[in-house]
């Protein structure tokens, strides 16, 4: 993404895509290594702390060479291309199981590391990163996991100029 979206000070949850242009093997935190192949990325978060919304997804947008979450070892090696969020109140499941669980049952979606992102998740989640080999199995998913929820969800949308 080329310029930051606004985004609000507000606590809530988010969703944020990657884009992965070569394979690339990654060691993620106790959960090991892993090679991530090519494609593209659904990462599903909440931000409950200092900041919210702004202070989260925007040092992931940014990017950040301390590694903290699972999240920022693949965001070293890849590109942000779209996000969305909401401050909504969480319902149940909240807003990021439910993003996670809907992207993972899509048609083309794949886990790439069964926990990833997910190691606190109490809805059983498979992992809250979701991977797509291809840009239109991403964007059909993305579109029908967020429906309902972007009333109150403020999509970005760049793609990062439609790479393949």
């Amino acid at each position: 993404m080329t310029t930051l979206p606004s985004l609000p000070p507000l606590p809530g949850a988010y969703w944020l895509v990657l884009y992965l242009a070569a394979p690339a093997r990654l060691a993620v935190g106790r959960l090991g290594n892993t090679v991530f192949p090519a494609g593209w990325y659904v990462y599903t978060g909440s931000a409950r702390g200092p900041g919210g919304v702004r202070a989260r997804l925007g040092r992931h947008l940014r990017g950040s060479p301390r590694r903290r979450w699972h999240i920022d070892a693949l965001r070293a090696v890849s590109q942000p291309v779209a996000c969305g969020w909401t401050t909504a109140p969480d319902p149940s499941p909240p807003w990021e199981c439910r993003w996670a669980q809907a992207l993972a049952a899509a048609p083309g979606a794949f886990i790439p590391l069964a926990g990833f992102g997910a190691s606190d998740c109490r809805h059983h989640c498979p992992a809250h990163l979701v991977g797509f080999i291809t840009l239109p199995s991403l964007k059909r998913a993305l579109a029908s996991a967020t429906c309902g929820t972007m009333a109150t969800c403020t999509p970005t949308y760049t793609y990062a100029g439609e790479q393949p």
